[in-house]
């Protein structure tokens, strides 16, 4: 998920209908009083400080530019393993003493991996900011990686890689469609990994992720709550300050090669239902290229396609027509990598996966030569505006929309440049890209062949209940 762009929010209409009174600019130049600071330590980290005072709460993050599309071949699922790790003991530090110290002060902390960098964070109240920055501090220079912490670990990825992906139909075949679309961008390899490769890893590989990427000059750390700004920085200054800078190794560009014609696969697996996904390469938006206007149009699309229970894809295929079960669009608008726009649906039981694709092939055909209604783009622009304004409520909802900004290379100062560049998105622009990106040289399609189900096995649903942390 792209905060930037996916437009998860599901407000009541009369709230959405609401705030199509509120003008753009008066809500961006509010966005830009707000009181944010960067500054950067002589050893590289930087530092973004966002003054929120109305509770005395804190959100800390530690951001490092460094996800699954950074590894090799032999070693995909490293960049996960090094997040479990990171909870297993320092100099200072017993094996689980992390989080102890944490839950101690009331506060809460956990960490995620995504294809584009590994993120930590603390939630609590702000008198305890310096606890959270001398852990955070500790673990970024003196993380020890013993054989036997990893060996008790790397079972428990393994096991989530069997519940969450291997047990799960839906996930199997999205990971199936992320290997067949692209040929040799990273992208094409999964977070949490391959199994081959999780058995035969090792500690020294950790390790050695971990002495490669996890430098104060690869990261980005980011404040926002109830704080002084120079006092944040004073703090960051006595605990990351001392930890010296890395070489980095040379990233290379790793552009995905052109596709020259459609591709498809089916997927075997037990599951109850079919379903189909069709996915089409798309332009992502660019550093230093915040004018075009593609990307917005290609995320204003997914929000009509898919962004109320008014949608067209919800209400034609679902509602009316009555062919499937679910359908979804999805996009995400930055990222370092390519990106692609996906439609899934599963059939009902008296539908066809032909069918279903040849319909959604048809709503697209409407929009390229029809365009879309002006009620559409006011809804979905209305929408995006609201999720923004309830979305500042969260210290952490913040720090995140900032975060991920920061790691997919575009600064969280053009955040509401973006925002009036949405606004500007005409039906004209949206008949544009699906006319250039919506062809099948663009597409690949993965049909998910349901196979029987084992009645001794426990569902994928049931398993991931246990609640593992990460």
């Amino acid at each position: 998920m792209n905060i930037l762009t996916t437009l998860t929010t599901r407000l009541p209409f009369f709230l959405v209908a609401a705030m199509v009174a509120i003008s753009f600019p008066v809500f961006a130049q509010k966005q830009k009083q707000q009181d944010t600071h960067e500054y950067q330590l002589k050893n590289g980290l930087k530092i973004i400080v966002r003054e929120d005072h109305r509770a005395p709460t804190v959100a800390h993050m530690v951001w490092y530019r460094a996800g699954s599309m950074d590894e090799v071949n032999g070693k995909t699922g490293v960049a996960h393993v090094l997040e479990h790790m990171m909870f297993k003991g320092t100099k200072n530090l017993k094996p689980g003493e992390f989080s102890k110290k944490v839950a101690e002060v009331g506060g809460r902390d956990n960490a995620f991996t995504s294809k584009d960098f590994t993120a930590y964070f603390q939630q609590i109240e702000k008198s305890h900011l310096s606890k959270m920055m001398a852990l955070e501090a500790d673990r970024m220079a003196n993380l020890q990686i013993s054989p036997e912490e990893f060996a008790k670990e790397i079972q428990v990825v393994m096991e989530e890689r069997r519940l969450r992906t291997d047990d799960n139909s839906h996930a199997v075949v999205y990971e199936q469609l992320m290997a067949a679309a692209y040929a040799n961008s990273p992208y094409r390899n999964p977070i949490i990994g391959w199994m081959d490769d999780l058995k035969n890893m090792t500690y020294q590989d950790a390790l050695d992720w971990y002495n490669t990427w996890y430098a104060p000059n690869n990261a980005v750390m980011i404040v926002v709550g109830d704080v002084n700004p120079k006092e944040v920085l004073d703090l960051a200054e006595k605990y990351y300050g001392s930890i010296p800078s890395k070489s980095l190794p040379q990233r290379k560009s790793q552009i995905e090669i052109p596709q020259i014609g459609a591709k498809k696969i089916v997927v075997k697996v037990p599951a109850e239902n079919a379903d189909i996904h069709m996915a089409w390469k798309v332009p992502k938006l660019e550093s230093g290229q915040l004018e075009n206007v593609e990307p917005y149009a290609l995320s204003v699309l997914s929000a009509i396609l898919d962004g109320h229970a008014n949608s067209r894809l919800n209400r034609k295929l679902v509602r009316d027509q009555r062919i499937a079960n679910t359908v979804d669009a999805s996009y995400d608008m930055a990222a370092r990598g390519p990106q692609l726009f996906t439609i899934s649906a599963t059939p009902t039981k008296s539908s066809s996966l032909d069918g279903l694709e040849k319909n959604i092939r048809t709503i697209l055909n409407e929009i390229k030569n029809k365009g879309v209604t002006d009620s559409e783009l006011n809804r979905v622009k209305s929408q995006l505006l609201s999720s923004q304004i309830y979305k500042r409520d969260s210290v952490f909802a913040q720090a995140m929309e900032i975060g991920m900004s920061e790691m997919e290379g575009i600064s969280w100062k053009y955040l509401n440049e973006i925002l009036a560049n949405v606004q500007k998105v005409t039906s004209k622009d949206i008949q544009s890209v699906v006319a250039k990106y919506f062809v099948d040289d663009q597409l690949t399609i993965a049909i998910l062949d349901p196979q029987a189900l084992d009645a001794n096995k426990p569902s994928a649903k049931a398993s991931t209940a246990s609640g593992m942390r990460h």
